[in-house]
């Protein structure tokens, strides 16, 4: 991620931009989790997450057959920068969408 215009095109799509909220409120999310919170299939939430890694935002790491993801913590400061404020503003939606959909969704 070299420039602004980069990080707000992959972020302009709103399941993209949900993943990046959901992923600063709770650290790390299983795909599986990501799908339930999103209403979102595997397929279409890995298209979105290689998205978000080829751009440098997300890492990934596999537990068994399931895949964690977090934030970067090698995205440029401003891009971390935008992220934390995109998040100051919706950070009591984001609380309330992760809260009602705890569960576990992982088998």
């Amino acid at each position: 991620m070299r420039h602004p215009v980069q990080l707000f095109k992959v972020l302009s799509d709103e399941t993209r931009l949900s993943i990046i909220m959901l992923l600063r409120e709770a650290g790390e999310l299983c795909v599986c989790d990501i799908c339930a919170v999103t209403a979102q299939s595997q397929p279409k939430i890995s298209r979105h997450m290689a998205i978000l890694r080829e751009a440098g935002l997300v890492l990934d790491r596999r537990e068994g057959k399931w895949v964690h993801y977090r934030l970067s913590p090698h995205m440029p400061a401003w891009a971390a920068d935008a992220i934390d404020s995109a998040w100051r503003c919706l950070r009591d939606e984001v609380r309330s969408t992760l809260a009602n959909s705890r569960g576990g969704s992982c088998a």
